[in-house]
């Protein structure tokens, strides 16, 4: 019986994982895992050492608030992955976190294979930490082609794999009628999968709709989240008195609900990806502390947040960040882009062409074979 532990650091991780997990288990039967994950990893019958939530803090201020604790997690994952013993150990995404393990990992038993996947954005900042990388991953599976030459030059073993949530599903029909009445045309808000960006995201975005019902009065607004927030929101929608809102976390009602919407404002990150590949026109938000911005601003060496833009070279898709996160400015972007078809249709259009170089229709089934090559 082979060996892997799946080490993730925050929800989005856990389903990139997840893909290549099944991926796995559909060529081989004789893996035991064991895992750092949530929800989706869960869902694969594999046990996680403690709840996501535990390890998912948002900001710079936060992780020098949280650094003892951090530390300690850090160690106690180290532990139980070196009793556990895994032929692989498999990291995704959360760099701060995963990388710090992987490395004590294989500073105490170097016969463990490291492999990490969603590389550190080094075509963002840091470039200097590839060089580090070399010393404790044996491989590094990469989400876009442009990231290659980065891992190439200092000889690390790489593989573009494509972004496994571009790739084709299975749509399974999911009847939402009973979700959304009177005709109502959908509108999804995704306000983030770490409680710190709901509880920064959603006052803003309840004004913003506040203003959207006054002008508009056909639409439904359905907020993505996680089965650990779904709860809070929906409360929080109840609060506020609305009635054309929901919240929902049951992954096929998401996926059916988005490619069913005709606009999407959501939190900078991963999602805006899906977002583009269901062809629904878009806005980006995002806000954090005075301090995380200032920090972040000295450090960055690209002009755009999302992955779309950063590619483009343009701003595809609107980003409203810090600032120009608010309420009114949100309306605003919104109400040009759906009164003007021929922006939405010229987003839809570009956005299309840029993440098609993102695709290999197999990203999972690559990855998978990645991992089954180092046992």
């Amino acid at each position: 019986m082979k060996k892997i532990f799946v080490l993730t650091g925050e929800p989005s991780g856990d389903k990139l994982a997840s893909k290549v997990i099944t991926q796995l288990n559909n060529s081989r039967s004789d893996i035991e895992y064991l895992s750092v994950g949530g929800e989706h990893l869960k869902a694969l019958g594999i046990k996680s050492l403690y709840d996501l939530k535990e390890i998912t803090y948002l900001g710079f201020t936060q992780v020098l608030l949280n650094i003892f604790k951090i530390k300690k997690k850090i160690n106690e994952t180290v532990e139980e992955i070196i009793k556990f013993n895994p032929d692989v150990l498999f990291s995704v995404d959360s760099p701060d976190f995963t990388l710090r393990v992987a490395k004590k990992v294989k500073k105490k038993n170097p016969n463990i294979k490291t492999i990490h996947y969603v590389a550190p954005q080094v075509w963002v900042w840091r470039e200097h930490r590839v060089k580090h990388l070399k010393s404790f991953l044996d491989h590094v599976l990469l989400l876009f082609p442009f990231e290659k030459k980065y891992f190439d030059k200092e000889g690390i073993k790489s593989t573009f794999i494509g972004h496994p949530l571009l790739e084709e599903e299975n749509k399974n029909k999911v009847d939402i009628s009973q979700i959304i009445k009177d005709n109502k045309k959908i509108f999804s808000i995704y306000p983030g999968s770490r409680l710190s960006e709901i509880n920064i995201l959603n006052p803003i975005l309840f004004q913003f709709i506040k203003k959207m019902n006054e002008k508009y009065k056909d639409l439904f607004f359905v907020f993505h989240s996680s089965a650990e927030y779904v709860k809070l929101i929906q409360n929080l929608l109840l609060k506020e008195g609305f009635r054309n809102c929901g919240a929902i976390a049951d992954e096929k009602i998401k996926s059916r609900m988005l490619r069913s919407s005709i606009f999407a404002v959501a939190k900078s990150g991963t999602v805006s990806l899906e977002i583009c590949n269901a062809k629904v026109p878009s806005i980006i938000i995002y806000k954090m502390g005075l301090i995380n911005f200032f920090i972040v601003k000295m450090l960055v060496k690209v002009k755009f947040a999302n992955i779309i833009n950063i590619a483009a070279n343009e701003e595809v898709i609107p980003e409203l960040l810090q600032a120009n996160c608010n309420p009114t400015n949100i309306f605003n972007t919104v109400d040009k882009l759906l009164t003007n078809e021929s922006d939405l249709k010229n987003q839809v259009l570009k956005s299309q062409e840029i993440i098609n170089n993102f695709k290999t229709e197999r990203s999972s089934e690559i990855a998978s074979s990645v991992i089954g090559n180092y046992f």
